[in-house]
């Protein structure tokens, strides 16, 4: 098996958050950006600007918990070691 597991895991989990949170944020953008398309012109660019900073933050610090607990999980599982 590896030798060094907890390495392994801890870079599954890290890697797994950071892409998390990336997805988080742009799918919490399209749906934050879908309120603004009834507006007209000028108002929806105000509205889209309005709440760009609270969906990326609301979206990709939900997506970095998520990634990072699910990745923890998949790694823990990929280097567990089976005693007889």
């Amino acid at each position: 098996m590896t030798k060094k597991p907890i390495l392994i895991c801890t870079f599954l989990a890290l890697t797994s958050g950071f892409f998390g949170s990336y997805i988080g944020g742009q799918i919490a953008l399209m749906v934050h950006r879908q309120k603004c398309q009834n507006q007209p012109w000028g108002f929806k660019e105000v509205c889209n600007a309005w709440v760009t900073p609270g969906a990326l933050w609301q979206g990709s610090t939900t997506g970095l918990w998520t990634g990072t607990v699910l990745g923890a999980v998949v790694g823990g599982l990929a280097t567990r070691q089976v005693r007889d």
